[in-house]
């Protein structure tokens, strides 16, 4: 069953993250408001389709120069909190 989830990020220049998740497969990725634009678009192409542990075994971690974090950190979190929202 598909759902979708909305996620505020910390610490990235795009604020928010929408994941469409098909059980625990993602389906969807999309940065919101503000970002690398290149970036943000090649990310969701590359998850698509990836469980939620794959995601998060892949990018969880990732910094953004001195930032604790990076926008594909945040997706790694993002799709753990989709999955257990569901």
């Amino acid at each position: 069953m598909e759902k979708e989830y909305m996620y505020h990020t910390k610490h990235t220049c795009a604020r928010r993250i929408k994941v469409k998740l098909d059980g625990d497969v993602v389906k969807q990725v999309e940065f919101l408001d503000g970002g690398c634009s290149g970036n943000l678009q090649a990310v969701p192409r590359l998850v698509e389709g990836l469980t939620v542990e794959e995601v998060e075994k892949k990018l969880g971690g990732i910094k953004c120069g001195m930032r604790p974090t990076s926008c594909a950190d945040q997706l790694a979190v993002a799709v753990r909190e989709a999955y257990e929202q569901g």
